[in-house]
């Protein structure tokens, strides 16, 4: 047990290192950890650590697909739904066919195990390309379209996946079943899922306790994903579902304090375990070793480079026409959706990175057939599958930022940034002006004293006057005012600590204060486009 929590906290202690040393390197922390994971995995008397398929599937899998659901609009995944679709579908469809071939006929390997070869490598990873696009400022129609894709890619991989080790393991499969069967798994978490957000909001309503709301909110993905896993579905497109319900209708729903809370809960969740998927991906290298199969070095490269090869190549071919055809087949779309820059597609295309669960889908393969012999090739497609990881992950994403660079389509996310922020400035002022009309209703209504009437207004005016109506005014004099706020801030701070150290103030009432001061400082700090320190 000692050992254990002295494993986890040198892993904690390597996250928080890793994190310092991608900013100082300029590249996406997830790299650095998949390096630093192989390094420890190699370290002469560190004990193995195995990672678990069901640990990674069922346990660190639905928080992710939640939280990217919940932070993903609605509105706009139904406005990207047709491509999100395209390559969600389509894409690992087309991919794993084209791995199954190539495994057939380039590397002799059975139709079937070239199909789950196919299935695990088949849908690309989210979280490292789309943190390098984010820092790098690409049109956030590309974020939220390979974020899109991210949240349905791996059940559609998974579905495929539980039926090439079926059609392996018991010799049987058949083409108009598995698709009838496709189709009720998709229907069916769909509606589990929206069901499971009605609940999960209608509940904590109930509660109306911060803390036990963020609880039953940790417990919403793996109620929606356990029950359609155990039931013979991925669960992916259930905790999906519930993620987006939860997004349009919980703003409404949701106490502002367990939202203040919950954010911050949720963005520390979501960073540990990030960092611990790729920490452990590349830990799994001495397990790989181990397990390595009784075929050449070099035959095993040439898989790993055949099978690289064909998943990014496959992708290539399946965007330029998914993005490209439908339009020149359809007036009404072209008109409607314009044909994008050929950069756009190409960024989409080229970032193909692999992850854990095309890592955990190959550990989880069955030791044995349903006779009780050896499941055929499993090993080889362990290791090519961690291959195929490495090379994507650290290949292509090291060279993801000087190709975005060189298609120079940052500048397109400057000026759609600016119009972003006049339409923010502009709901900003809208929702001022609805709140004074009511304030002046209120006033009337209540017949209120005048010196609260005088109160009420003068801090609505303060507020207006904090924000300018247009990127064009006033926007230095906003920001100059926000910075000299924040430097007051610091000042009241300081005067608290000194109150405290002289005992003129309890604990408890600096705290009181210095929540307030920090829920201040946080919005201003969003407000000139920074992170609130945690």
């Amino acid at each position: 047990m000692t050992a254990a929590i002295q494993i986890l906290l040198l892993l904690l202690a390597v996250v928080a290192a890793a994190a310092v040393l991608a900013r100082r390197l300029n590249t996406a922390p997830s790299i650095v950890l998949v390096i630093a994971g192989v390094a420890l995995a190699l370290t002469p008397g560190l004990p193995r650590i195995e990672l678990a398929p069901e640990f990674v599937l069922l346990v660190i899998l639905p928080p992710l697909i939640y939280s990217a659901g919940v932070s993903m609009s609605w509105r706009e995944f139904r406005f990207n739904l047709r491509p999100i679709i395209l390559l969600a579908f389509g894409c690992v469809v087309f991919t794993t066919c084209a791995v199954a071939a190539a495994a057939h006929f380039a590397l002799g390997l059975p139709w079937a195990v070239g199909f789950l070869l196919g299935a695990i490598v088949a849908p690309p990873d989210v979280v490292a390309p789309l943190a390098i696009a984010r820092r790098l400022g690409l049109p956030r129609r590309l974020l939220l379209v390979l974020e899109g894709e991210g949240l349905a890619n791996d059940a559609t991989a998974l579905i495929l996946y539980r039926f090439a080790v079926v059609a392996i393991s018991t010799g049987m499969f058949s083409p108009v079943q598995a698709a009838g069967t496709f189709g009720a798994i998709v229907v069916g978490e769909i509606a589990w899922g929206i069901g499971v957000g009605w609940l999960s909001l209608r509940a904590r309503r109930l509660a109306r306790e911060p803390r036990v709301e963020i609880v039953l909110s940790l417990m919403t993905p793996y109620l929606a994903y356990w029950v359609p896993e155990h039931l013979g579905g991925s669960g992916v497109l259930a905790t999906v579902a519930t993620g987006l319900y939860v997004s349009w209708n919980g703003p409404l729903l949701i106490p502002s304090a367990t939202r203040l809370q919950g954010i911050f809960f949720w963005d520390l969740i979501i960073y540990v375990i990030e960092g611990f998927v790729f920490l452990l991906t590349g830990l799994q290298v001495r397990t790989l070793i181990e397990r390595a199969p009784s075929v050449p070095i070099r035959d095993l490269a040439v898989a790993i480079a055949v099978t690289t090869v064909i998943v990014i190549v496959a992708r290539f071919v399946w965007v330029f026409p998914a993005t490209y055809l439908p339009r020149w087949l359809s007036p009404s779309l072209r008109k409607r959706d314009p044909a994008p820059p050929w950069q756009h597609p190409f960024i989409l295309a080229f970032t193909g990175v692999r992850g854990v669960v095309s890592l955990a889908a190959a550990l989880a393969i069955p030791l044995t057939l349903a006779n009780g012999a050896p499941f055929p090739n499993r090993d080889l497609i362990l290791v090519i599958t961690f291959g195929v990881i490495i090379l994507t992950l650290v290949g292509i994403g090291l060279i993801l930022p000087a190709v975005i660079r060189a298609l120079g389509v940052a500048h397109e996310r400057v000026a759609e940034h600016r119009r972003e922020r006049d339409a923010e400035l502009s709901a900003r002022h809208g929702a001022m002006d609805a709140g004074l009309r009511r304030l002046e209703q209120l006033i009337g209504e209540r017949n209120l004293p005048g010196e609260v009437a005088a109160l009420m207004r003068a801090r609505h005016d303060s507020r207006r006057q904090l924000h300018p109506r247009s990127m064009t005014d006033g926007v230095e004099q906003a920001t100059l005012g926000a910075e000299l706020r924040l430097e007051v801030i610091a000042a009241e701070r300081e005067h608290l600590y000194q109150l405290l150290r002289d005992g003129k103030i309890t604990d408890e009432s600096r705290r009181r204060i210095e929540r307030e001061l920090d829920l201040e400082e946080a919005s201003i700090l969003s407000k000139l486009g920074e992170a609130p320190p945690l």
